[in-house]
């Protein structure tokens, strides 16, 4: 398989970004618009089914990173180049941003266009998106450092925690571990006031969960004991 072009990885990025933002925040609104008929629980799905459907897509093309925060952590990890970071998140956020001016078209009556929101403090949802985001990216890097059995799975595993996540954390801090997916809807319907808690939080995060694998595959790799069915 030839290597995929810059313009190709870029292209993924951006639309993988579209698909989550347009589908998840989507979910939000469409749940607001219509009463609660999508509920808690259809948006919690929705993030982690559209997430696992693009790392199947997507993973070859670009590693479907569709998250600024985990292309950072990445490249803190030593797995990504630093000349594609900042390209990387710049279609990240374009593709996000399209899709909320989207968002907007179809429901002009949205007032949050699903932009993440404390129910609470900021302080305390601040912890809540770097704890999220940090279990996020050591189930990604332990991921990427397994074997083949770990990429056949790794959509399954990467969904599955970002339903969960969002599923008990959700009605506190939106569950966004993604600036992209927080930064658009916010500045789209002009719902910035918190928008800091959903850079800072998965970014530190992000980095967090780098060192935290390293020591994890690090005992892995020194023999620790395995439990055996």
């Amino acid at each position: 398989m030839h290597e995929p072009s810059t313009f190709s990885r870029l292209g993924a990025e951006a639309f993988g970004t579209f698909c989550l933002v347009f589908a998840g925040t989507g979910a939000v609104v469409v749940n607001e618009v219509t009463g609660g008929t999508v509920s808690h629980v259809g948006v919690a799905l929705t993030f982690g089914l559209v997430v696992m459907a693009l790392i199947y897509a997507l993973g070859d093309l670009s590693g479907c990173h569709i998250n600024p925060a985990v292309t950072l952590g990445l490249w803190a990890a030593g797995r990504f180049e630093r000349g594609q970071v900042l390209p990387y998140i710049a279609s990240q956020c374009g593709g996000a941003f399209v899709a909320s001016a989207a968002l907007r078209l179809l429901f002009p009556e949205s007032v949050t266009l699903g932009a993440t929101l404390p129910a609470g403090s900021a302080a305390q949802s601040l912890v809540l998106e770097t704890l999220l985001t940090l279990m996020l990216m050591v189930v990604i890097l332990m991921l990427a450092g397994g074997g083949p059995e770990s990429k056949l799975m790794g959509g399954v595993v990467v969904g599955g925690v970002i339903a969960l996540e969002a599923l008990f954390a959700g009605p506190i801090s939106g569950a966004s571990m993604n600036p992209a997916r927080s930064l658009a809807p916010a500045v789209v319907a002009q719902q910035t006031a918190s928008l800091w808690v959903y850079v800072v939080g998965p970014i530190a995060g992000a980095l967090a969960g780098v060192p935290l694998s390293k020591c994890l595959q690090s005992g892995a790799r020194r023999g620790s004991p395995t439990i055996e069915a």
